[in-house]
């Protein structure tokens, strides 16, 4: 299959999947996400041993395109709807893949993009890269992926990142545990390539399995927490903030919140 925001290469058992939009820094729209769903599916499918996951040009993913946000001002509430769950279905197939996945972070990983990058198995990332999930800054719900996250470093990490919207490195993104290792530019994608390698000398069926057991242990109370986050996402969306939000980021001025009755 081709595909037009994404580039996929094999070297069998190995698949790598690009992103690429580099003159969008790689941000997402609702069709790469699709485009990212069937190639999860098909990777099973295909067979592949391993996953690699990384982006074209400077940044990893820049987060939700611009053209796709100037669009959500006018979307209907099933519309929104029909948004929570592609970026949910996304998730998820990502979170439960059965195949060995690895994100090479090769640069900037925001919103979206942190939930791509630390969602993998396994997430290397350059000195340089940044991550953060920023959507309360611009009057949105971090909802699908907080989910993810406060299983992956606990209520308190979580609270810190997803309320404060602040940016942060890779060195805490590895002291909190999102990132596995910092790995030169030079030497992400070998380094990348040396780690699926080494995990093709594993049992596959093993390695499915034990994926297929940790995604069991936590897939009843995802499950809840998707559903609310889901409603939590398609609520959001009809507020003053958002709209504010919106329009203060598409015209590069700071948000004028609507205070707390």
């Amino acid at each position: 299959m081709s595909y037009k925001t994404i580039l996929v290469t094999d070297n069998p058992p190995i698949r790598t999947v690009t992103l690429n939009r580099p003159e969008r820094r790689n941000a997402m729209t609702q069709e790469m996400q699709l485009e990212l769903i069937k190639v999860l599916e098909d990777s099973v499918a295909d067979h592949c041993g391993v996953l690699i996951m990384t982006g074209v040009g400077e940044a990893f993913c820049a987060g939700l395109d611009l053209s796709e946000l100037q669009a959500l001002r006018d979307k209907s509430p099933a519309e929104h709807r029909a948004d929570a769950e592609r970026i949910a279905r996304l998730f998820l197939a990502l979170y439960e893949s059965p195949l060995p996945t690895i994100a090479a972070v090769n640069g900037p990983a925001i919103a979206g993009g942190t939930g791509l990058a630390t969602l993998c198995d396994f997430t290397l990332a350059t000195p340089g890269a940044r991550f953060g999930y920023t959507e309360v800054r611009i009057g949105f719900v971090p909802a699908i992926v907080s989910a993810f996250l406060s299983l992956q470093i606990g209520d308190k990490h979580c609270r810190d990142l997803l309320l404060s919207g602040r940016l942060f490195g890779s060195q805490e993104a590895l002291r909190l545990g999102l990132v596995n290792e910092i790995v030169e530019a030079a030497e992400l994608i070998p380094r990348a390539t040396a780690l699926a390698k080494s995990l093709l000398d594993n049992s596959p069926q093993s390695l499915s399995a034990t994926k297929r057991l940790l995604a069991a242990q936590h897939r009843a109370w995802l499950d809840s927490a998707i559903i609310a986050a889901m409603e939590s996402n398609t609520q959001s969306r009809e507020t003053a903030d958002f709209h504010e939000g919106v329009a203060a980021f598409l015209e590069k001025r700071k948000p004028v919140w609507q205070k707390k009755s």
